[in-house]
């Protein structure tokens, strides 16, 4: 790995507008070993040859000191560990998602209902919903129709949900967004940490035991946002 040439990964750039190697252009500048040994104010074309010297790369890190501080680091280690840490916190991070469900301004008995418990699932899940009724030809003339629709899912999911967005027009369609009340996000955030710590055990367990690691079990077979929203086919001509 030493004695790499002159210039190699010049054009690559550090997270957060750092420069590396010969993109730090200022004429010396104050070096600090990845350790913390610091070696010092030198000439940057110096401080780049020792750098590649160890195999290494020079990193600005403080462009605004006076002279720049860099530090000898192996970049490539760098990026992979902090790319490491970013999948880590997204992983163990509560994400929440906008799910969609569509209705028609008829939507009733099975086809209600059936939409209504994904609606449930959705949030219960710890994600929002946008439930979106879709109008078709004439049917525009009568928005109230979509209201009731609307106010019947509230209602069916008022011990889950609160509304978001009161219903509001986007050309044939009329939109309402609901969210799931602070105790569902909290159950679903313990579920959530209850099966990684379950899964994380089970991978200790294996590796005590000198064993390959546990495949994760696949999630329920639901239906997802496309399925759920089959008989509801916004390109149809108008009526």
């Amino acid at each position: 790995m030493n004695g790499r040439p002159m210039g190699r990964d010049d054009r690559r750039r550090p997270q957060g507008g750092m420069r590396i190697n010969h993109r730090i252009r200022v004429p010396e500048v104050r070096v600090i070993m990845d350790e913390g040994e610091q070696l010092g104010v030198m000439q940057t074309h110096e401080a780049i040859r020792l750098a590649e010297e160890k195999g290494l790369d020079l990193v600005e890190i403080s462009p605004r000191a006076f002279p720049p501080v860099c530090k000898i680091m192996d970049y490539g280690k760098y990026k992979y560990e902090q790319a490491k840490q970013t999948r880590k916190a997204k992983k163990h991070a509560s994400t929440v998602e906008i799910k969609e469900i569509k209705f028609r301004p008829k939507t009733e008995g099975h086809d209600m209902d059936f939409k209504v418990k994904h609606v449930r699932r959705f949030l219960e899940e710890g994600n929002k919903v946008r439930l979106a009724v879709v109008f078709r030809g004439r049917e525009i003339t009568h928005p109230q129709t979509g209201m009731n629709v609307l106010n019947r899912v509230v209602e069916a999911t008022s011990d889950l949900a609160t509304v978001e967005v009161t219903p509001n027009m986007e050309g044939r369609r009329m939109i309402m967004i609901i969210s799931p009340r602070p105790n569902v996000i909290r159950k679903a955030q313990e579920v959530r940490k209850a099966t990684l710590a379950a899964l994380q055990a089970k991978k200790d367990q294996a590796k005590a035991a000198g064993k390959p690691p546990p495949v994760e079990e696949a999630p329920p077979d639901e239906p997802d946002e496309d399925e759920i929203n089959a008989d509801v086919d916004e390109e149809e001509d108008e009526e």
